[in-house]
């Protein structure tokens, strides 16, 4: 495994984000990075994969401004890029709640560390809330969590409105993937009148990455946004593939569905594909195919679009 793949975020005020991405772009392109960074007012979100000296030289660069320290950062490994290109986006928020109030530099919940994350989660008076959307809930999630049943992060005030009351459920612990959905989740909840919210210091994979397998309590497989689709519980590339149609992950069971077709249909969306774009979608398919067998990456590979982590 030769590509490394460096997942950081940090909240803090970046009035020259703008300018940033001028410095940022040039940087990443000339050191062959590839991934999405995203930049805000709020502070920066990113998934970049290169070599060993790349990202370092990125590392170095980021560290080197004072208002980055102390950014929150985790490591995997792959043998390929799981990205195209290189991207550096301006943003409203870094991970989109759209709830202004919800400021994790203000406010935010109680940091667990994975060492003690499984004590806490096995506490009958913890209510365990997985931040993530229901397509990252349904490959894997922790024992004794509950999904929110959303779509898009915006509807997790929603839910909280309608499922949760500060007076009867007093202890919450949350998690996402690399966490950063949790420093807004739980600067919301906290306004909102709840008392006492945790969350998982580093996400799910932090805790893949520091917790022995036979003491994990997760369950599953652990959705990424790149083209690994899902890690497994040592952080190498899992077993679910994405549906080019509708992108969702499909494991190796939902692969053996009749209405399933590599590239082109799965169960959740081959009864609403037109004629028209189901043959697009195998024409796709086909050249795919060819710039395999010449040795060569085919550019409408199905990379996972930008979305919260």
């Amino acid at each position: 495994m030769n590509i490394v793949v460096a997942t950081f975020y940090k909240f803090a005020v970046l009035e020259d984000y703008v300018q940033m991405r001028e410095t940022l772009l040039p940087f990443c392109q000339q050191h062959n990075l590839r991934g999405t960074i995203l930049l805000a007012l709020e502070g920066i979100n990113a998934t970049v994969a290169g070599s060993r000296e790349d990202i370092d030289s990125l590392k170095t660069l980021l560290w080197s401004d004072s208002r980055l320290s102390g950014m929150e950062y985790k490591e995997s490994f792959t043998e390929d890029f799981p990205f195209y290109r290189m991207k550096v986006r301006l943003k409203k928020e870094i991970v989109t709640m759209g709830v202004p109030q919800a400021t994790p530099d203000r406010v935010s919940g109680t940091y667990v560390s994975p060492a003690e994350w499984n004590a806490l989660i096995s506490d009958p008076e913890v209510t365990v809330i997985d931040a993530r959307n229901q397509y990252e809930c349904d490959i894997g999630m922790f024992k004794h969590a509950v999904s929110p049943v959303t779509d898009t992060f915006h509807q997790f005030p929603d839910y909280v409105a309608s499922h949760l009351d500060p007076a009867k459920n007093r202890k919450i612990a949350m998690y996402c993937t690399g966490g950063i959905r949790c420093e807004k989740a739980s600067a919301y909840m906290l306004e909102q009148g709840f008392s006492e919210v945790y969350q998982l210091h580093g996400g799910i994979l932090r805790y893949l990455a520091e917790t022995p397998v036979d003491e994990s309590l997760w369950q599953g497989e652990c959705f990424v946004f790149d083209g690994r689709v899902a890690v497994n519980d040592a952080l190498e590339t899992g077993e679910h593939q994405l549906c080019y149609s509708c992108r969702m992950p499909l494991s190796p069971a939902d692969r053996q569905s009749d209405k399933y077709e590599a590239g082109v249909s799965c169960d959740h969306c081959h009864d609403n594909l037109t004629d028209e774009r189901r043959e697009n979608l195998r024409e796709r398919q086909r050249q795919m195919k060819l710039a395999e067998q010449r040795n060569q990456r085919h550019i409408g590979v199905p990379f996972i679009p930008d979305s919260a982590r």
